[in-house]
């Protein structure tokens, strides 16, 4: 939209239209289909987003940045095109970065779209208004970063960060738009004409005839194959030929946390209730948009066993093959091709995977799914981590369609194996980094931008990074029910100050802490359970009426690990202080 002013010159008044850096900013966007901003307001983009609301774009103010930019990371990992962040110079900008970073590390769409103080002032480093050099602090930590300094170059510089941001392998992106920059008035016709909608942002990158050949005589060779599927094969939206792939092969698949739903977790092929064994015993491994990273053991070690492996690996990134553990058979292009190219490759008569070897790892699953089933079914008071699990478990059962958040510790750990996803793209997570704190971000996200119920289950350590927004929740009156598994502590609420002092242990909060109370605050409904019964009476009324609940599960203070089931990354001293 732009705005008719009056132009004067020298010889008469004669009216002009004319738009500015704030419409063109704005009509960029629309343009290219980002209709959704996450941020928070301030100087210099108050305006800017009182505009945007007023223009049709669908603005999400937060109470932290962070938590906006977790959104707008989750935004682009459902849809496939940028989420967009917009945040305030310098401190906002940095709460933001994080966010960023984040989105890159998970190969996640994202565009952090920060205000910043003038260049002249901050580049002879005079002290302007939350002076920083932007532009070089995000460099380091995303993908592309970019710095818009004429208005005439807004089309070009959103469309640069659209392309980076969606193209090869996603992430994130910077684009720095100094506050003059909003104001900057020209030529509404011009300002039209420098619009670019962008055409064609991520190509089919399709794989090398001869390395499909090369990935199908390996998997040929496989006596003990196994398949394991990545976010990214979620993210790549390729589920009829993923789901194909693994049934023509007949091989059993282990699919990573965001990966669970590609295919139902119920799936005869599934293997991840027997991942020690197939990840210990396989001699082929086909990775499909995973990575061999800390979460797989980098691919060696204990937990791959001492059989001989092969890897295959999917994935449109070339610098990712050999990262950990040789390829043998490196298949380099978008997903949906590589798994197209490799169903066109295996034909009509493909040999599916030896039955000896499905059979053994159906019958670990069966014996591992028994074995905890009665874990699942108590009904203690205060409740453990299964008891608890085991209610929501089936609740998600009984809702396949609603969208799963989790984070945490031991919540985190024991949720992902116990909780069965049937559909693509429903359980979202901490990621590749494990972090804390996306929780409630994500649950905004996964509301707005699939319009389904959404229900976090959260640590009560894991809550508290986020925990703000259950006021953004109620304000915007979301269908979201967060269960927070309040157990009083980091991992536990046990620990206890070795020197007797008034301080409690580090890893302590308040005893009988009311999460729900928060909740009630803001207007939303808040419950307190203390055991699996009352929880799924409350979980199933907050899904059915969509209002916002809080749900405080009161957990064994006892129950839990340290670090939950990666504990063996804490290092140990071996010393003991003299006295």
């Amino acid at each position: 939209m732009s705005a008719v002013v009056q132009s004067i010159d020298t010889n008469a008044a004669a009216e002009q239209e004319l738009t500015d850096g704030f419409h063109l900013i704005i009509d960029a966007l629309k343009l290219n289909g980002l209709n959704t901003i996450y941020g928070v307001p301030g100087i210099p983009i108050t305006d800017f987003g009182r505009m945007a609301q007023a223009e049709g774009i669908r603005v999400l103010s937060f109470r932290h940045e962070q938590a906006a930019g977790y959104a707008a990371s989750i935004a682009g990992y459902l849809t496939k095109k940028p989420g967009v962040c917009l945040t305030v110079s310098a401190p906002g900008f940095l709460n933001g970065l994080t966010a960023l970073a984040h989105a890159t590390t998970n190969c996640f769409p994202m565009i952090l779209i920060s205000g910043s103080s003038e260049r002249e002032i901050v580049d002879l480093q005079q002290g302007d208004y939350e002076e920083m050099d932007q532009l070089a602090i995000a460099k380091p930590l995303c993908k592309a970063a970019f710095r818009v300094l004429h208005a005439a170059d807004i089309g070009i510089g959103l469309a640069r960060a659209i392309r980076a941001a969606v193209s090869g392998r996603p992430g994130g992106v910077y684009l720095d738009l100094p506050a003059k920059l909003f104001g900057q008035v020209m030529n509404a016709e011009a300002g039209k004409k420098s619009l670019v909608k962008v055409i064609d942002a991520a190509p089919a990158q399709i794989p090398a005839p001869d390395s499909i050949k090369r990935a199908l005589d390996v998997l040929k060779s496989a006596k003990k194959p196994l398949i394991i599927l990545g976010k990214g094969a979620a993210y790549a939206q390729a589920d009829d030929a993923v789901k194909a792939l693994v049934e023509t092969s007949g091989i059993p698949f282990l699919p990573m946390s965001m990966a669970k739903g590609l295919l139902p977790d119920t799936h005869p092929q599934c293997a991840g209730a027997a991942r020690s064994t197939v990840l210990k015993d396989s001699d082929v491994v086909m990775l499909i948009g995973a990575r061999l990273n800390w979460l797989l053991s980098h691919g060696k070690g204990k937990s791959w066993g001492d059989a001989p492996k092969k890897f295959i690996q999917i994935d449109i990134e070339p610098k990712e093959m050999d990262s950990n553990v040789e390829i043998v058979a490196p298949v380099v292009g978008d997903i949906g091709s590589c798994v197209a190219a490799l169903l066109d490759g295996m034909g009509k008569g493909w040999q599916k995977a030896p039955v000896d070897w499905a059979n053994a790892v159906t019958k670990k699953r069966e014996e591992n799914v028994a074995k905890m089933a009665p874990r699942l079914m108590n009904n203690n008071s205060p409740m453990d981590y299964h008891g608890a699990l085991g209610v929501l478990r089936t609740i998600v059962a009984e809702r396949p369609d609603a969208m799963l958040v989790n984070e945490g510790a031991n919540t985190l750990d024991l949720a992902r194996g116990i909780v069965d996803m049937y559909q693509p793209r429903k359980r979202i997570d901490v990621g590749t980094w494990g972090i804390m704190g996306i929780g409630m971000g994500y649950c905004i996200a996964a509301a707005v931008e699939t319009g389904k119920p959404v229900l976090a289950i959260e640590g009560d350590s894991a809550f508290g990074f986020s925990g703000m927004e259950v006021e953004t929740i109620c304000r915007y009156n979301l269908p979201v029910c967060i269960v927070v598994f309040n157990n009083d502590g980091i991992y536990r609420g046990t620990d206890v100050n070795p020197t007797g002092g008034a301080d409690v242990a580090p890893t302590v909060f308040v005893k009988g802490s009311r999460y729900d109370k928060m909740m009630e605050a803001f207007g939303g409904i808040g419950v307190n359970v203390t055991s699996p019964d009352e929880l799924k009476r409350a979980v199933n009324a907050a899904m059915d009426s969509g209002k916002p609940t809080l749900i405080n599960a009161v957990i064994d203070p006892a129950a839990g690990s340290e670090s939950g089931r990666i504990g063996n990354l804490n290092p140990q001293s071996v010393l003991s202080k003299k006295k």
